[in-house]
């Protein structure tokens, strides 16, 4: 199970929000570029990107950060965050060089041309299923909907997607830890064998042990993000990547 460390990008600073709301904003730093070699040098496996202006406005707005953060470190890095059409996939993926793309929004609101998309880059689209009370929120975390998250997910089986990444938006950024039902939604997309990435309240070396047990039995769990718990010291990158090895 890889643990991805997240650096939120708005303004091109790095950030933290809490539960996705725009007005509860924590800076931690001016500089991303420089975070994200922190991460790498404590050994992450991959980073998680996201661009908080792009999924906003529907295309990526810190497109310049995200380029000086892939020049500056060797790891793999993925990107979510206004990734709304093919044209963005190609340069994002093609052009800026990223590993892979997530895509939320246009999941939900075009399956079928979610699916094309899948197929034209095969392990290199993770489907973001960010769900509120297990229901798909979408805009940047500004909509619920009125889907059920596992029930979108069920329509992708089978396609070559990278992961899917399951962010329960009431823990994300609260520092609470994660519930039961959403321990349990992991361990039922793992099941349907979807590659799924946990996040979302991610808080303490108890919660990566939580999850690298359900990772032991459902192996589709392949990795788990972490943000707030990583910057506010909470969790230690080193012990985290340490217990999962």
């Amino acid at each position: 199970m890889e643990i991805l460390p997240a650096i939120d990008l708005r303004n091109g600073k790095c950030v933290r929000l809490r539960q996705g709301d725009y007005s509860r904003e924590t800076i931690f730093g001016d500089d991303p570029v420089a975070m994200a070699k922190r991460w790498e040098d404590a050994g992450g496996q991959r980073l998680h990107l996201v661009d908080l202006d792009g999924a906003k406005a529907g295309a990526p707005e810190n497109i310049d950060v995200i380029r000086n953060i892939l020049k500056a470190v060797e790891i793999p890095c993925q990107l979510g965050g206004g990734i709304r059409s093919e044209e963005t996939v190609q340069t994002m993926l093609e052009e800026i060089g990223l590993d892979r793309v997530i895509i939320g929004t246009q999941a939900l609101k075009q399956p079928e041309w979610f699916k094309e998309i899948v197929k034209k880059y095969p392990n290199r689209v993770c489907l973001g299923l960010d769900a509120r009370d297990s229901m798909v929120a979408t805009e940047g975390w500004l909509d619920v909907s009125k889907t059920s998250a596992l029930e979108l997910a069920k329509e992708y089986v089978g396609l070559p997607l990278a992961a899917v990444i399951y962010t329960n938006i009431a823990n994300d950024g609260m520092m609470q830890g994660i519930d039961d039902v959403t321990l349990n939604d992991f361990v039922l997309l793992a099941e349907m064998g979807l590659k799924v990435i946990a996040s979302g309240g991610v808080t303490t070396i108890e919660d990566i042990k939580k999850l690298n047990d359900i990772a032991l039995e459902h192996p589709n769990l392949i990795g788990v993000i972490t943000g707030r718990a990583i910057y506010e010291g909470t969790i230690s990158l080193e012990e985290a990547i340490h217990l999962t090895k």
